[in-house]
Parts: C-alpha cells; sequence; structure tokens
C-alpha cells in the first residue's frame, strides 16, 4: 500500500509536458511529493529556474510555491525507483494510415520497466487505444513483479488543466481491486469525485469524448460552408437558431477543429470499429476540407487568382488565446495559399517569431483569420477577408 499524505513520492513521465505538468503540479500543491520527469532537457531546465515554458492559468504561482521543497524536475530516470506512483503521460499516436501505434506506449513502458518494483502503482494517463491497458498488464506480469496497474485518463483543456484537474470528475479503472483502491485514494487528494469504470470502459470513454467532440465541430463547419457557398450569412442563421432556444444551448460555433487530440482520437475510436466509424471518416472530410473551402473563399475576392497576393493568416496557434502550434490547421491554409502563389504573412501575438499584428494589417491584400485571439475581437479589416468563426460578422462587408 501507498504510504501516508506526506511521504508519497509520484514520479510523473513526461511530467513537462503539457497533460503532464498540470498534473505535477496540481499533487504538489496538495503536499504530494513531486517529481516530474521528461527527456525534453530544454523543459527541464526551463522549469527548474522556475519558469512555465508554456502557457497554463495558476502555473506558475504553483511553481514558485513548491519548486525545489516538495516538486522536483529532472531527467534521470532513476528517480522511477525511489517512487511509490509512477504515472506515465504517453499516449496512442496514430500512424500515416490513421491507424494507432501502439508500439510507441509498449516500448516507453519497456524502457522504464527495470525500474520498477512490486509495490508500485502504475497509472496510464494519456488517451490510448482500447485494449492497451491490459496489453500493458500482459507485458509486466510476464517481463516484471508489478502487479498494479491503473488507467486514469486526463480530460482537461489546455490552458486550464489545472483549474480543471480539481473541478471535474476523475475517472478510474484498473486491473485489480487493489490498484483501484490505490488510485481513487491518490485522486481523490485532488478531486471531489471519482468515477469507477474498467480499464476498457474508460479507454471508450476518453475517445468518445474527444470524438463527439470533433463530430460537434464538423456538423457546425458543413452547415457554415453550406450556407456560405449559397451567399448565406451563417452567423445570422446561426445566431437565430440558438438565441433563446434551449436545445440548441449545446450546438458548436464553426471553426478550424485542430489540436493534438480530436481529429487523432476520432481516428482511434474507428480503428476499433474496424472502420465502420462512417460518421467519424465524414467529420475528418469535412473539418480537413474547411482550410481548402477558406482559401477558396479568400481566392474569390481576387477573381480566382491569387498569385502575388500578400495575404494575412490571423492566429497560428491551434486554438484561441493559447501558444501550442500542435497540429493548427492555419499552417495547412498557409501551404493551400503558397501553393497557389500567394505571399503568406503569418501573424500571431503568441508566437513572437510571427509578423506583428499592425504590420500584418498594413501589408495585406486579404486577411484570413486563423484562430480568434482576444487581440482581434476590437479590430476590423479593411481589406477583403475570410471569418468562419463569426468575430467580425457583425461588420460584414456587402
Amino acid at each position: 500500500m501507498m504510504h501516508d499524505d506526506k511521504t508519497i513520492h509520484l514520479v510523473v513521465v513526461g511530467g513537462c509536458g503539457h497533460v503532464g505538468l498540470p498534473l505535477g503540479l496540481a499533487f504538489a500543491s496538495k503536499g504530494v511529493h513531486v517529481t516530474l520527469l521528461d527527456i525534453n532537457e530544454q523543459a527541464v531546465q526551463t522549469l527548474n529556474q522556475g519558469k512555465i515554458p508554456f502557457q497554463e492559468e495558476g502555473a506558475q504561482e504553483i511553481l514558485d510555491r513548491h519548486l525545489n521543497k516538495n516538486l522536483f524536475i529532472t531527467s534521470d530516470d532513476t528517480v522511477v525507483e525511489n517512487a511509490d506512483v509512477v504515472c506515465f503521460i504517453t499516449g496512442t499516436p496514430i500512424d500515416e494510415h490513421l491507424n494507432p501505434r501502439i508500439q510507441d506506449i509498449i516500448r516507453i513502458i519497456r524502457h522504464y520497466k527495470k525500474h520498477f518494483h512490486p509495490d508500485q502503482l502504475i497509472i496510464l494517463r494519456s488517451t490510448i487505444y482500447p485494449g492497451t491497458t491490459r496489453v500493458i498488464e500482459n507485458i509486466l506480469q510476464k517481463e516484471s513483479k508489478v502487479r498494479k496497474i491503473a488507467f486514469c485518463p486526463e480530460r482537461i483543456q489546455e490552458g486550464k488543466g489545472i483549474c480543471e484537474i480539481f473541478s471535474l470528475p476523475q475517472l478510474v479503472s484498473a486491473t485489480s481491486s487493489e490498484a483501484e483502491q490505490e488510485a481513487v485514494a491518490l485522486f481523490s487528494r485532488i478531486t471531489q469525485k471519482t468515477i469507477i469504470l474498467s480499464p476498457e470502459e474508460a479507454e471508450l470513454a476518453k475517445l468518445m469524448t474527444n470524438s463527439w467532440r470533433y463530430l460537434q465541430f464538423a456538423i457546425a463547419n458543413q452547415f457554415y460552408m453550406m450556407a456560405t457557398e449559397f451567399g448565406y450569412d451563417f452567423h445570422k442563421i446561426f445566431a437565430a437558431m440558438t438565441e433563446d432556444y434551449p436545445r440548441a444551448r449545446s450546438f458548436a460555433r464553426p471553426g478550424l477543429a485542430a489540436g493534438p487530440c480530436l481529429f487523432k482520437d476520432t481516428m482511434q475510436i474507428a480503428a476499433f470499429h474496424k472502420h465502420h466509424f462512417h460518421l467519424g471518416h465524414s467529420a475528418m472530410l469535412v473539418n480537413e476540407g474547411l482550410p481548402s473551402f477558406l482559401v477558396d473563399q479568400m481566392s474569390q475576392h481576387f477573381d480566382g487568382d491569387l498569385r502575388q497576393r500578400k495575404i494575412a493568416i490571423l492566429g497560428m496557434t491551434f486554438k484561441a488565446d493559447n501558444d501550442d502550434t500542435r497540429e493548427s490547421l492555419s499552417f495547412k491554409i498557409k501551404k493551400l495559399l503558397e501553393f497557389r502563389m500567394a505571399e503568406v504573412i503569418s501573424s500571431d501575438p503568441w508566437l513572437p517569431d510571427t509578423c506583428p499584428l499592425e504590420e500584418a494589417l498594413a501589408q495585406a491584400d486579404g486577411i484570413i483569420l486563423g484562430v480568434p485571439h482576444k487581440e482581434y475581437l476590437t479590430i476590423f479589416p479593411q481589406q477583403p477577408f475570410v471569418d468562419c468563426w463569426g468575430i467580425w460578422s457583425k461588420h460584414q462587408q456587402n
């Protein structure tokens, strides 16, 4: 069994990233002895200097209070040997054929297993393909003395992870009752509610959650493209549909459905269902097709010819008011514009290496809104623009 609150030692493998860092900081803030372990030496160094390497609300305050007290950051694998709990922030990516790469997580577990001991609780935290927890259990039972394995998926919104860790229920699953009890006890330190599932149920719950969100964006994007193609103002229609109408309360707005999770996890659940998840594949076609539609919209402002036109993309991150560019569809827009021989101006207030907003507005012949950062809410472009998000819709040109 794990020790008391003051002596428990949690090691978070992959602890310096967007999932591991909020988790480690949350536990440290509640008095748990936490070591963040990561192969990213730059991130390790940055955190040890007392700096947060990316935008995360509340992170800096916790780091300031706990660094080198009950929170430590390292790239030394051997810290796993002294841990009571080892939490792996290692998901299952997809390959170029949209199939899960389960071997990635197996390889990482096997890399660390030489440091495991029988009393440890091993927790898988990132999104994984259904059945992966059982596969890991089988490997560790054969190749090590580990007997307590849990899958407790994260469900946080990036940039607001710490707040949501404290407020959201935690899904807990495990391959034994002992592991389940210890996982519940651990997460009860940082959340008021835990929900028990089998490993397979928890794996599906996480994938279904992300896929459902991806499908929400797809129907909004499909309706946006449909109305726009026929010359109608979708955002006026959207406002009419949703105003004081409770059954439309969850209707998503259109926008670029990007980031490291939604598309990937939709394809994972499609693979799980033997590629019979027709809604998921249709959603992919819609969401991945939106950048091309936006470029076509921009092209129409110039009689179909974008050659030598200076087109500014405002917002290069994958979501608003964040500095993360992973799987951002703004870069797909950039490639499509370049293929049409346009001169692309990339601008983003969260990315210091891009063109400043004022300069981009002054130079551009046309503008595509990639991400609706708060800095864009108070401007209105004077040149032709494309805004699928609708933040400039009340000013739309005739």
